[in-house]
């Protein structure tokens, strides 16, 4: 899709974008080094990583890619290092990695529960300390951006990372107010369903059920959220702190996001036969 942006936009910065390898984060990481950035992607599987740091390459965009489990403070440091040496010091850090499976909260597994939560939430804080104090912090200059998820009424379906993603949310808010004195600008964008690799895990029939339940009946596409990420990373956005932005096509307003049964009348909610094959870490 055509940007709105200036060509050259980014010159100068280097964005560091987790979970750059596929999906949302890899176009995230085209639209920022399009723009002139140089970029640093970071993933747990080193064969996306490759296929992602090519892709890019010949894109003529600057890139540095590199394998980081965001769970492991130790693999961070050595990853924020070498962004370092290869790039330069970040100054935009898109937090876009985190995982999460479908399940009603009564098959959650405890080992299913911690995976996503230290994933989503734990991994989520510990990359952000790490490059704030590491690239941002020292030259007071810096933008982060969040990606969570609809989580404004809930996330029935996915407890784990409702809670995970709302805990991200109110950390945004958090350190918006902490380091605003350090030039830092920290905000979440919240997809709503993405035509991505992200959904192929979802059986179609919930992806399906999800699109019906979106007021504009469409997916959204991973360009889509690029832009988005674009503004907030960009200085046109330098007096936006702590905010949210939902793209999710209206989904948070509107429509039922979880199917209460009438069992007086014998109805049942068909979303957990649905997923019930589905199996989680």
């Amino acid at each position: 899709m055509p940007s709105i942006f200036r060509q050259g936009l980014f010159e100068g910065h280097v964005a560091i974008v987790t979970g750059g390898g596929s999906g949302i984060g890899l176009a995230i990481a085209r639209t920022l080094g399009e723009l002139g950035a140089k970029v640093a992607i970071s993933g747990r599987k080193p064969e996306k990583l490759e296929a992602a740091r090519a892709d890019l390459d010949k894109r003529g965009i600057n890139v540095f890619a590199s394998p980081c489990d965001i769970r492991d403070i130790e693999q961070i440091a050595v990853f924020l290092d070498g962004v370092k040496a290869s790039l330069g010091e970040a100054t935009v850090l898109i937090n876009n990695a985190g995982g999460q499976f479908p399940t009603p909260a009564e098959t959650l597994a405890p080992k299913g529960w911690e995976a996503v939560v230290r994933n989503n939430l734990n991994g989520t804080f510990f990359m952000t300390q790490a490059t704030a104090v590491k690239h941002m912090i020292p030259k007071k200059r810096g933008r982060i951006v969040n990606i969570i998820a609809n989580v404004a009424r809930g996330f029935p379906g996915m407890v784990h990372t409702g809670a995970a993603r709302a805990g991200v949310d109110n950390m945004t808010k958090t350190l918006a107010i902490e380091w605003a004195q350090y030039n830092i600008q920290v905000n979440a964008v919240a997809p709503g369903i993405i035509r991505s690799s992200g959904v192929d895990q979802y059986p179609p029939e919930l992806v399906e059920m999800s699109r019906k339940r979106t007021p504009m009946k469409r997916l959204g596409t991973p360009e889509e959220v690029g832009e988005l990420v674009a503004y907030l990373a960009s200085e046109a956005a330098s007096f936006v702190t702590g905010e949210t932005w939902y793209i999710d096509g209206g989904a948070h307003l509107w429509g039922d996001s979880w199917i209460i049964p009438d069992a007086e009348n014998g109805e049942e909610n068909p979303v957990p036969a649905i997923i019930a094959g589905l199996k989680g870490p």
